[in-house]
Parts: structure tokens; C-alpha cells; sequence
């Protein structure tokens, strides 16, 4: 049986003599050619396509059972944690940042000052650090409302703007002092980064606050917004999962939330259990990879290399 490629060879060659409204037939197998050859991919992509749902559904492919084990192992652990959290009582590691929270707020409040609060230009309402940050300004609204300290909220985001405003109001509300609560103090400055840069350092340079909380998403703005807190004298309180931005805040800032620490900061403030189980989980797979680590170099130098079959 001849190859396909033959055929078309001989069909193109008997065309291309015949004429047709004064141009020969080449040109139109040419077309088909072409379109023939589109349609062989689309064929060849659904074949592909139909062979790997076939192994995913009826197959079972070894090269995923190690992540298998691990997402379970996972699992395992969190539903662990989460069903004994009542039996167990374990402790939360202290964070410095977090436990001066209180003392920031009533260091202003002593001074007779305000809070400065803002989350920083490079993050939106959608940004996991956003949130965090919002949920830290729950608990700092909350301690600010009791002691009838106020407090202000820049902002680049409209939209973190308003949720600033409701969470602060909110907080206010609770306390019993809503008359203490202002509109204006959240502030939304611009959506310029430096634009936005400028404004926060004019309230803090005007307001001169006795707390400073640099919580969020930070850009190039970080250095400057926490140089002008230093040189105001404020206590600053700091955090940012950015890697760049953190040497600035640890040299500039009293007290930094690094990388994670800003999302767990939620298990300390508030006593959930759901959460704090979470946590524990977390660091029981870390140990569990660092084990790993040490452990599967060691077991190399005897020829027991497990390092794709594990990791």
C-alpha cells in the first residue's frame, strides 16, 4: 500500500495540466493542500487530546502517585488538627510585631495623637496581603475605638477605601462611640505610586501620629513612607510578603511581619481554632520537608538517590 504523500505527488501532477477559466489547477490543490494540512493538526490535537483522558480516566499513571501520597498526607494532617485542636492545646510561637500591636495603640493614645494605617500602593482589594492587612485593621480599629484613639487610613484604592471606611466604622459602632468617627479619615490619596507616596507623608508629617502600620503590598514607596515615620518618631509596625522591600522596613521600622507572618497574624489576634489548627499543620509538613532534606542526601551517598521519586 503506497504513502499517502505519493498519492498526492500523482494527484498534483495530473491537475496541474488542466486548465481552468484561464489558470491551471495547481493553484486550487495548493488550497486544499493547505486547508487538508489544518485539518490533520486539528485531528492530531483530539487525538491527543482523547489519549490523555483516556489514561487519566482508566489508567493509573505511577509518575503521579507521589503527589498523591502527598496531598493526602495533607489532608491527613489538617483533619488531624482540626478534630484534636480541643485535646491537644498547643501554643503559638510569640511574633514580637504582633504582640506590640496594643502597645502602639496605646502609646498614641497616651500621646494624644492618631494611627496612621494604609496597605500600601502595589496590592488591590483582590491581593491576598490586602486582605490580610484589612483583617489586621479589624483588630487595630477595634483597640482604636475602645481607647477613643483616632485613626487614619490613605489609601491608592478606591475600593480599599470604602472597605476601610465600613471597617473602621464598624469598629466605632461597637465600641459605642460612633461620633467618634469620622468620613475623612480615610483618605483616598491617588493612584499615582509617588502620587500616593507624597500624600501619605504629608498626613504623617502634618498629623505627626503616635502609630505608624505599614501592612500590605509595597513598592518602591516602602523606604520612603517608613523613613518619614522615623524621622516623625512614630512606632511602626511593618509587614509585606515582598522580599525586596522587607530589609527597608526591618532597618526603618520597630517591629516587621515577615512574609507569612502578616496571614497567620490573624490566629493570634483572634481565638480560632480553625485557623490555629491550620497553622499547626502547616508547620508539621515544613518539618516533615526539612526531615527530607537532610535526610534524602544522606541516603544518596549509599546509592538510594530518592530525590524525584519523593520531592
Amino acid at each position: 500500500m503506497g504513502q499517502p504523500q505519493d498519492s498526492c505527488r500523482r494527484f498534483r501532477m495530473t491537475l496541474s495540466t488542466v486548465p481552468c477559466a484561464g489558470m491551471t489547477w495547481q493553484y486550487v490543490f495548493v488550497d486544499l493542500a493547505r486547508s487538508a494540512k489544518h485539518v490533520s493538526h486539528a485531528f492530531g490535537f483530539v487525538g491527543d487530546t482523547m489519549n490523555s483522558f483516556i489514561l487519566a480516566a482508566g489508567v493509573f499513571d505511577p509518575a503521579s502517585s507521589v503527589l498523591l501520597i502527598w496531598v493526602l498526607l495533607t489532608c491527613g494532617v489538617v483533619a488531624y488538627f482540626s478534630y484534636r485542636r480541643r485535646i491537644l492545646r498547643l501554643r503559638l510561637r510569640a511574633i514580637p510585631g504582633i504582640a506590640a500591636i496594643e502597645e502602639a495603640v496605646g502609646r498614641a493614645t497616651e500621646q494624644g495623637k492618631p494611627i496612621v494605617f494604609t496597605t500600601g500602593w502595589g496590592g488591590d482589594i483582590q491581593r491576598p496581603t490586602t486582605l490580610a492587612a484589612l483583617n489586621l485593621l479589624r483588630f487595630v480599629a477595634g483597640k482604636a475605638a475602645s481607647y477613643g484613639c483616632r485613626i487614619l487610613f490613605p489609601t491608592h484604592d478606591p475600593v480599599i477605601a470604602e472597605a476601610a471606611k465600613e471597617i473602621i466604622r464598624t469598629a466605632y459602632n461597637e465600641a459605642g462611640h460612633p461620633d467618634q468617627f469620622r468620613d475623612d479619615d480615610v483618605t483616598f490619596v491617588s493612584p499615582s505610586q509617588f502620587g500616593y507616596a507624597s500624600g501619605v507623608d504629608g498626613i504623617v508629617s502634618r498629623e505627626k501620629p503616635g502609630a505608624i502600620f505599614l501592612l500590605g503590598t509595597f513598592e518602591g514607596e516602602a523606604l520612603i513612607l517608613a523613613e518619614t515615620g522615623n524621622i516623625n518618631g512614630a512606632l511602626q509596625i511593618a509587614g509585606t510578603d515582598s522580599t525586596i522591600q522587607l530589609s527597608f522596613f526591618i532597618i526603618a521600622c520597630d517591629y516587621t511581619l515577615i512574609g507569612e507572618e502578616l496571614f497567620t497574624a490573624s490566629a493570634y489576634l483572634t481565638d480560632d481554632q480553625r485557623v490555629q489548627s491550620s497553622m499547626y499543620a502547616q508547620d508539621l509538613i515544613r518539618a516533615i520537608v526539612v526531615t527530607l532534606l537532610l535526610l534524602l542526601p544522606i541516603l544518596a551517598m549509599f546509592c538510594a538517590n530518592l530525590y524525584k521519586e519523593i520531592l
